[in-house]
């Protein structure tokens, strides 16, 4: 791409900071620019609303959010203060978590290892024996391959039934590509804990986040993000795909400039088609993986409380079901959450993400570490899932990207 003289950069628009992609992190970052008195800014989004993969649509007379389901955890009061800013807390409606497994033909509360006791006793006792055989219960050193490092940790019963069907679905990749780093996230409850459930007939350990969580009382989990964006004006332009980027000049679309840093929330492996990648950073990108997932809505109400159910049952397309009836007022019906490469049929409404989850590999951290090294040489920033190339909830996004932004203005150029 060519180099830009003075002359020509002094007839474009020029900015401190250009963000790209108008999700939560790059919204979260712009606004925290701003609430810190830093004005210069624009921010670029391809969709004709703000919002990401938390976008809403409407259907059948209700939100549905067409990146699947999303909620909002009470525990970080810097997110919540930001997002009430825009959507006041008495537009959300709070709610106690209901998540649950399908497994034996029977619906067991999340996480598995605490609620045990609500399957028949001859399947607890199975259970329990292999969790107690488990590595993770001898203390023995942590595995470093994906499915070692599950079946250290939940034993081999529930790695088989639910934690290793359930992974080949919703990645459908070989597990042996997977690596271990990301796997903080999932819940610990020793096997003391679990033996203790069974006895007591209720769950002991750490409980998953979202334990309460909030959701819109009157619209979609969308709409904070929607008004997000509105209130940046002139700021945010939409329905204005990135097309060029001259890392060297920082001038995005042949129209903007970055006279500071250019902020990346969208994912790498658009990039090689619209500015000039090294080809050894090109090799990088090409090493990182994702999944695309299809959102479809059925309009039956299920018979359950739960707000969405995981199925780790191979001969079921779908991994997770979210039941809208129970967490959207006013709504019915239910949407399920597939895999792409296993989609089978569309439901009453479709939509596909072609990037919905980054994906965790052994070659990821080494190929991310390059590729933000090529990037901050050059004065771009990735932040967010698709920048960081992490699976992270709004909530820490939000919070990151807020972050980003008060380090950034507090570093000279």
């Amino acid at each position: 791409m060519a180099f830009r003289t003075h002359d020509t950069l002094s007839f474009m628009k020029q900015y401190n900071y250009i963000i790209i992609g108008a999700g939560p992190s790059g919204l979260a970052f712009a606004h925290t620019l701003k609430q810190l008195g830093e004005t210069s800014f624009l921010l670029i989004e391809k969709e004709s609303v703000a919002g990401g993969l938390c976008r809403s649509a409407q259907v059948e007379g209700a939100p549905l959010d067409i990146g699947g389901g999303h909620f909002l955890d009470e525990k970080r009061r810097d997110v919540l203060d930001l997002l009430f800013s825009f959507l006041p807390r008495e537009d959300w409606k709070q709610y106690s978590r209901i998540s649950k497994i399908k497994l034996h033909g029977a619906y067991v509360d999340y996480p598995l290892e605490a609620n045990l006791w609500q399957l028949p006793i001859a399947d607890q006792l199975d259970f329990l024996e292999s969790i107690a055989e488990a590595r993770f219960a001898s203390n023995a050193s942590t595995p470093q391959s994906f499915e070692d490092w599950i079946v250290w940790h939940f034993g081999k019963r529930v790695s088989r039934e639910y934690m290793l069907p359930y992974n080949r679905k919703i990645w459908s990749v070989d597990l042996s590509t997977l690596g271990t780093d990301w796997l903080y996230k999932l819940p610990d409850v020793s096997f003391r804990q679990t033996l203790q459930s069974c006895l007591e007939r209720q769950p002991y350990g750490k409980l998953p986040a979202h334990r309460t969580f909030l959701y819109p009382a009157h619209s979609g989990f969308g709409e904070v993000w929607r008004r997000m964006g509105e209130s940046l004006g002139d700021s945010l332009i939409l329905s204005s795909a990135v097309t060029s980027v001259d890392i060297r000049s920082l001038v995005v679309n042949r129209t903007f400039k970055a006279k500071k840093k250019i902020i990346n929330t969208i994912p790498w492996p658009l990039w090689p088609s619209f500015t000039d990648i090294p080809s050894a950073i090109g090799e990088q990108i090409k090493k990182l993986k994702w999944t695309s997932i299809d959102v479809d809505y059925y309009s039956e109400d299920l018979p359950t409380n739960a707000q969405w159910i995981y199925d780790p049952d191979e001969n079921v397309p779908h991994h997770r079901l979210l039941c809208r009836n129970n967490f959207c007022q006013g709504s019915r019906g239910h949407w399920t959450e597939t895999n792409s490469l296993r989609a089978k049929q569309q439901g009453q409404w479709h939509y596909r993400n072609i990037f919905a989850y980054p994906v965790s590999t052994i070659e990821k951290p080494r190929a991310v570490e390059s590729i933000s090294d090529w990037a901050g040489c050059h004065h771009i920033v990735g932040l967010g899932r698709w920048g960081t190339w992490a699976h992270m909830n709004c909530d820490v996004a939000v919070s990151e990207a807020s972050d980003m932004a008060r380090r950034l203005l507090e570093t000279p150029f």
